[in-house]
């Protein structure tokens, strides 16, 4: 008990010393209307080295995007390969008894990852106009 209380005591104290040093540099947003300007987000940095020059909210939100998408063409082939499974089962109620629980499978991940995209897409919604990003579904 004593090793517990020691190790949570020393991390509490390292969480509060991080703190304590870097708090004071994220308050960099002008303080007139709240929106960072693109050289307090470092956008003319990453342009002057090579890379793109878009907001990082929106790279980050096409990239949560592409995954979800990718998640999907996954979720849809579990579906097919149930079904494949199914039509090659020949009466043999084993075989389609693992066919349907491949098929019901894919379809629970397919709710999940559509629940998850619409979550995503309107953290990412509210995100951007919150911080004045506009155009960003």
């Amino acid at each position: 008990m004593k090793k517990i209380l020691a190790t949570s005591l020393s991390l509490s104290a390292i969480l509060l010393l991080a703190v304590a040093a870097f708090g004071p540099l994220s308050a960099s947003a002008s303080p007139t209307s709240g929106v960072m300007s693109a050289s307090e987000l470092g956008l003319s940095y990453g342009a002057s080295i090579g890379l793109g020059s878009t907001d990082v909210r929106s790279t980050i939100a096409s990239i949560i995007r592409v995954a979800m998408g990718l998640l999907g063409i996954v979720a849809v082939v579990i579906i097919l390969v149930g079904g494949f499974k199914w039509m090659t089962a020949g009466g043999n109620e084993d075989q389609v008894g693992e066919a349907k629980k491949w098929i019901f499978s894919g379809i629970i991940g397919l709710a999940i990852i559509l629940s998850a995209y619409a979550l995503a897409s309107f953290v990412i919604t509210q995100l951007s106009s919150a911080t004045g990003l506009q155009g960003t579904p």
